[in-house]
């Protein structure tokens, strides 16, 4: 199991071709609570320069991976992350750094009243 036996049970893994660091690095600068955990090497020979397989972070107790898996499968919008937030001003600084769909919280919460 190697490295991967200190990691919760189910654990969510983002696929990238080879920038995986590059997407950590950029997760980790967007949330406050965030932290990068470990790296694998990548034993793959066909797959160098890349020395990194997998990265695992975690944003605010929530732990990924990220896989340098190479071009077979494409990163889309059909992984998405749901933050909870506690204000507009929070939903406008995650809008600014991720431009999600931008949430109108006050609308979600007339919403939830009608």
């Amino acid at each position: 199991m190697g490295g991967f036996e200190k990691n919760p049970r189910i654990t969510l893994f983002l696929w990238f071709d080879t920038n995986a660091e590059e997407a950590v690095n950029f997760y980790l600068s967007v949330f406050k609570n965030a932290r990068r955990l470990d790296a694998e090497p990548n034993m793959n020979k066909a797959m160098a320069p890349h020395k990194i397989l997998t990265i695992t972070f975690e944003l605010d107790g929530q732990t990924f991976i990220a896989l340098n898996g190479g071009p077979q499968f494409k990163f889309n919008e059909s992984i998405s992350f749901m933050v909870r937030c506690d204000s507009q001003q929070e939903v406008d600084e995650y809008w600014e750094k991720l431009k999600m769909k931008k949430i109108d919280l006050a609308e979600l919460e007339r919403a939830a009243e009608a």
